[in-house]
């Protein structure tokens, strides 16, 4: 008993770490929550081109080679030098690309807390022709597969399944779906052969 709960605190702090130690790109984002200032600066804020984040009434702050545990702490540290004692969370959002069987393929900013689920839905869910099971995350030339139904049950956020910045998540087509087309394909054939038969006989 003692060594699992060893050993799920010691995967907890891997993830922790990963999270942390994410490196955020021109493009992606923060969100910044306030919980006990008067002004209206809660939102999503996005890195530019020059790896610069500019904040309200902080300033700039430059990103460029630096992970998310870096950025967070500036964050946290300047406005705590502006208002008194801030109560504010601050995550990461990651720019990704959904592709395939999804309603509205595209890029999508998520956070690290985000489930599967969620995740999908942005792209206005999954099709009817999309596979039920797997879905894959594309990296560069690596390619890693997910079970839906397992990231759903155990309510996987993208922290735990370790999503990155510039990820794209492919939902592959159902094999069904190309079997039922086929299908109809062959049954239109088989009439069209039926009918051209009854024509050369008479």
């Amino acid at each position: 008993m003692k060594k699992n709960i060893l050993m799920s605190f010691a995967f907890i702090v891997l993830i922790s770490n990963a999270l942390h130690g994410q490196i955020l790109n021109p493009g992606d984002g923060v969100r910044i929550i306030f919980y006990n200032i008067n002004d209206n600066i809660s939102g999503d804020y996005y890195i530019q081109q020059d790896g610069l984040l500019q904040l309200p009434f902080i300033g700039n702050i430059d990103t460029r080679n630096r992970d998310f545990k870096f950025i967070k702490t500036q964050i946290v540290t300047k406005y705590d030098s502006l208002y008194k004692n801030p109560e504010l969370t601050v995550q990461p959002l990651l720019r990704i690309n959904i592709l395939g069987e999804v309603r509205n393929p595209g890029y999508y900013y998520v956070t690290d807390v985000e489930k599967i689920t969620g995740i999908l839905a942005l792209a206005g869910g999954v099709t009817g022709a999309a596979a039920s099971k797997e879905i894959y995350i594309l990296r560069g030339e690596e390619e890693i597969e997910l079970n839906v139904s397992e990231l759903t049950a155990k309510g996987n956020t993208a922290a735990d399944f370790g999503l990155r910045s510039g990820d794209r998540i492919f939902v592959p087509r159902s094999f069904w779906a190309d079997a039922s087309q086929y299908a109809i394909i062959f049954s239109g054939i088989a009439v069209l052969s039926t009918v051209v038969a009854l024509l050369i006989r008479n």
